[in-house]
């Protein structure tokens, strides 16, 4: 049966790009792609089982964690990430007007960010405004002479706009990890395992004993990050990607794992997986 994959759409995003390569290192057969409109429609769509998978952006490189994708990772603790991949991004400005005349530059609120030095100093009087995808920002700038959206190069071929500036990020080196989702844990070669957990003890030295056991086996924590229960104010949730190279480490986070657990109020283990970095051309 053909794969259902699920992706930020519409057509032209880097979500998109994502999704093509990811289903191709899942070994997916002739995968049907399903553009959503806004991360959490996509997110949905894995959780309620409207789809087989789902592509969706977990880290930037400028910008941090994407906050969409790990409050739904922790919301439906029943979704796993398969794979990942990291993208470059360059960002083009792109219109039907002139850059002396662009008065609001449209795009997903984590490409505004990614290029907000740049606006500042080149489009200081424009206003900001959001959208669910770039390449949704690029169809809504189409016929206006005075708006301009922020997007893959990509796009301007797909809409038939004009480039007014290529490339407008304010890092140059900016880049986003994609993970595949799905309902299947995996085990197979992986060099990241990835979860999260809130403590039952909100007191002094909580959190760094939960820390000193990660420590004390050894493992490189490559990212950690915080993010709101939404129960109460000042309750936290640990989102942690330890780095792991061979069967022993998975069987000493197995070790780990339960070592923490009693620590903690609810703890979620998003899988372990395989993440590399991927140029495009």
């Amino acid at each position: 049966m053909r794969k259902q994959v699920a992706y930020l759409g519409p057509k032209g995003t880097y979500a998109e790009k994502a999704a093509h390569i990811l289903s191709k290192l899942a070994n997916f057969q002739t995968p049907i792609f399903v553009p959503c409109n806004g991360l959490h429609s996509v997110i949905k769509s894995i959780a309620y089982n409207n789809c087989d998978a789902a592509v969706v952006p977990i880290e930037n490189s400028v910008e941090g964690g994407v906050t969409a994708t790990l409050d739904a990772l922790w919301k439906f603790p029943d979704i796993f990430i398969n794979r990942a991949i990291v993208l470059p991004i360059k960002h083009a400005l792109i219109s039907d007007g002139d850059m002396s005349v662009i008065s609001e530059v449209l795009s997903h609120p984590q490409a505004l960010a990614q290029c907000s030095e740049w606006l500042s100093e080149n489009l200081p009087n424009a206003i900001p405004l959001p959208t669910n995808s770039t390449s949704e920002a690029v169809n809504m700038v189409k016929g206006s002479k005075f708006r301009a959206a922020i997007g893959s190069k990509s796009l301007i071929q797909i809409e038939g706009l004009k480039e007014l500036a290529f490339p407008i990020n304010d890092v140059t080196g900016n880049c986003t990890r994609f993970v595949l989702l799905s309902k299947e844990s995996n085990y197979n070669s992986a060099n990241i395992v990835s979860f999260a957990f809130s403590l039952i003890s909100n007191q002094p030295g909580a959190l760094l004993k939960a820390l000193q056991h990660i420590a004390d086996y050894g493992f490189n924590m490559s990212k950690i990050e915080s993010r709101p229960s939404k129960r109460e104010l000042g309750e936290y949730v640990i989102f942690i990607d330890l780095e792991i190279n061979n069967q022993n480490n998975i069987k000493d986070f197995i070790e780990l794992k339960n070592n923490l657990k009693p620590l903690c109020n609810q703890f979620v283990d998003f899988g372990n997986y395989f993440s590399e970095n991927i140029e495009l051309d």
